[in-house]
């Protein structure tokens, strides 16, 4: 009986207003999630900016704005570049690695820069309006940046500083990509392909430089051992020449000291002052006689030489040595008398 009652046209036209209510408040409702953003424009031009979180759009009337961006993806050797159009736009910082650029030094040396780029958005609104095309801008900006900079300077200095490479790259894109509300965060050069002539050359230099380093510092080695050893010697030499000083004087002292004792026990007359002093010169004719026999076969000994060793042995024979007659004197019971006057005769019949 219910089947037969007709459906009211007005609850129709309700369900049908209740639904295209129900998809324009879902069309309407726009989520936008955190660090990105995008631009909405009305009736075509610009009206705002969705930040993160719910936001609500008038359907058919508001529409996003979307952002064309490359990306290049590695397959193998070649990149492949990926186009897309997107209208949430990404604020964090995102990663350009482009192909290698064949790039000519000032030595005219063609080599291939691969580089990496790291940009960000901090203006969706200028990114989207003032360039066309954003990535693909800022894309061709860092490609001829990157040929001016590296065409200044010689290959030898393009591997030295690749930092402030990579410095001036930054500096002179950021004036140009601000224009279009993107920061350059910093730009590295990755890999530098040459020739392999070129290659070839340059493993030659690097073999004979460190060949040339090596050769430096052995001989720094060796003059550095030939100064301390020169030094070294120099000081035994003083320290040598300085101990014979003091042998020598040490020496003499003795020297003087025993004379004064002999003269002391004898006498200090003229006669015992020659006589001690003949004794003294036979000592040394006797030190000196083995020297004489060694360096040659003959001995020539002068007459005085022969008397004064004569006039040794007979003040041996009847003093005693200067020595003993020193020990006698300090003898209580010497008789230094008679010892004298032996010795003044003997010295005496011998000369």
């Amino acid at each position: 009986m219910n089947a037969d009652l007709p459906v009211s046209p007005g609850l129709i036209l309700a369900l049908i207003v209740v639904v295209i209510g129900i998809l324009i408040i879902a069309k309407g409702l726009v989520i936008v999630r955190q660090s990105e953003v995008m631009v909405v424009e009305r009736l075509g031009s610009f009206n705002r900016l969705l930040e993160s979180g719910i936001n609500i759009v008038i359907p058919f009337i508001e529409q996003p704005r979307a952002i064309t961006m490359i990306r290049y993806r590695k397959m193998g050797d070649d990149y492949h570049a990926i186009t897309s159009d997107e209208i949430r736009i990404d604020r964090r910082e995102t990663v350009m690695d482009f192909p290698g650029q064949p790039v000519v030094t000032t030595d005219n040396v063609t080599v291939t820069i691969n580089g990496a780029l790291y940009y960000q958005i901090i203006d969706p609104k200028r990114a989207v309006y003032e360039v066309e095309n954003m990535s693909q801008a800022v894309e061709v900006l860092a490609k001829t940046t990157l040929r001016s900079v590296v065409g200044k300077m010689e290959l030898d200095k393009l591997f030295e500083s690749r930092a402030d490479v990579n410095n001036e790259i930054q500096a002179a894109m950021e004036e140009p990509a601000s224009k279009w509300g993107v920061k350059i965060s910093r730009v590295e050069v990755q890999d530098i392909a040459m020739p392999g002539e070129v290659e070839e050359a340059m493993r030659l230099q690097m073999a004979a430089e460190r060949k040339r380093r090596a050769t430096v510092t052995e001989a720094e080695g060796e003059k550095a051992a030939a100064i301390a050893k020169a030094q070294g010697q120099r000081e035994s030499a003083i320290l040598n020449a300085q101990g014979d000083k003091e042998s020598a004087i040490l020496r003499a002292q003795g020297e003087q000291e025993s004379i004064k004792l002999v003269l002391n026990a004898i006498g200090d007359s003229e006669e015992n002052k020659r006589t001690v002093v003949g004794y003294l010169l036979g000592q040394s004719y006797i030190k000196a006689l083995p020297t004489l026999a060694q360096e040659g076969e003959r001995i020539f000994v002068p007459y005085e030489s022969s008397a004064l060793l004569g006039s040794m042995g007979m003040f041996r024979e009847l003093a005693g040595s200067p020595e003993d007659l020193v020990a006698q004197h300090l003898r209580p019971d010497t008789n230094r008398s008679g010892l004298r006057g032996g010795v003044v005769g003997s010295a005496a019949n011998g000369g």
